[in-house]
């Protein structure tokens, strides 16, 4: 197969930078589950069934933001359905979702503050999930923030910050996080 898109040198240098000073070492912040069925009534209800059943948290809906005539999408019109998965859910919730796509992430999923996301065709292809035909198939998105300790001063009520230039995750120290933390294979 083709080569790894991580320098060695590199890798070598994240990891003894994080084994020296544990503010540095990132985690997972949240696991955000999208499903967009593209119309509202049973397929949407059906779908949210499923997601709930997966991650164990009831999703919330999201509407359409302007009206498609060709896909027969009005504005307003719940079309999606999201789960926020955070701690030990997020966790595995993401060991079972790598696990559908073979433990691969292709580095264009990186993005420039180490997230990442993938997609999953099939529900089905999750280990452990069942196929039951009345509520059918379906496929969602998987997005996972990283970040490292001390990023809350972004997001506290209280005296807000700025997170600084060097605190913030590079693309480079995302795909070694996958890398040695959750077994993802880069390609």
């Amino acid at each position: 197969m083709g080569e790894s898109p991580l320098d060695p040198e590199l890798e070598a240098k994240i990891l003894e930078r994080w084994s020296k000073n544990p503010m540095l070492k990132p985690r997972i912040g949240k696991v955000v589950v999208n499903c967009c069925v593209g119309k509202s009534g049973e397929p949407l209800e059906k779908a949210m069934k499923i997601i709930e059943e997966l991650t164990g948290q009831k999703p919330c809906i999201r509407r359409a933001k302007k009206t498609i005539r060709q896909f027969g999408i009005r504005k307003r019109e719940p079309i999606a359905c999201v789960v926020t998965l955070r701690g030990q859910k997020a966790i595995e919730f993401l060991k079972k979702a790598l696990a559908a796509v073979d433990n691969k992430v292709k580095a264009s999923s990186f993005d420039e503050n180490g997230n990442f996301a993938f997609g999953i065709k099939e529900h089905i292809e999750m280990p452990g999930v069942k196929y039951v035909p009345e509520l059918g198939i379906i496929g969602m998105d998987v997005c996972v923030a990283l970040e490292r300790p001390g990023y809350r001063v972004k997001r506290r009520r209280r005296c807000r910050a700025k997170v600084g230039r060097k605190h913030r995750l590079t693309r480079e120290e995302g795909m070694v996080f996958a890398k040695h933390e959750l077994g993802v294979e880069i390609i």
